[in-house]
């Protein structure tokens, strides 16, 4: 089962966030070989992806994934909330390893 995380982003700024994937005994999973995939919705039903993270296995060992936005990416994202989740995949293997809340903070300054 998905760990819960909830993201916070302020629009039009950069996002970068590190989490970590952990087995049933809440040891880290070592995730190597597998590739990370990302996306936030608006809803679960939604056809569509607001925006696609940049998905990196930065840490496999330690079971570590950073998601990241550009400003570009997250200008594009109406303010409101969202959902999100991270898979990942070795090509036989799928794993759904978070999910959550993802809360877009309005920008002021442009």
């Amino acid at each position: 089962m998905a760990t819960i995380n909830n993201l916070f982003i302020d629009q039009g700024a950069t996002f970068s966030v590190n989490i970590q994937v952990f087995d049933r005994e809440g040891i880290p999973l070592n995730i190597a070989g597998y590739n990370a995939n990302a996306q936030i919705r608006k809803s679960y039903s939604s056809a569509n992806a607001a925006a696609t993270f940049t998905a990196n296995v930065s840490n496999p060992a330690n079971g570590t994934v950073t998601l990241s936005l550009t400003a570009s990416q997250t200008t594009s994202l109406k303010y409101g909330r969202y959902l999100y989740d991270l898979t990942l995949d070795t090509g036989t293997v799928i794993l759904r390893a978070s999910e959550g809340i993802v809360t877009v903070y309005p920008q002021i300054t442009k």
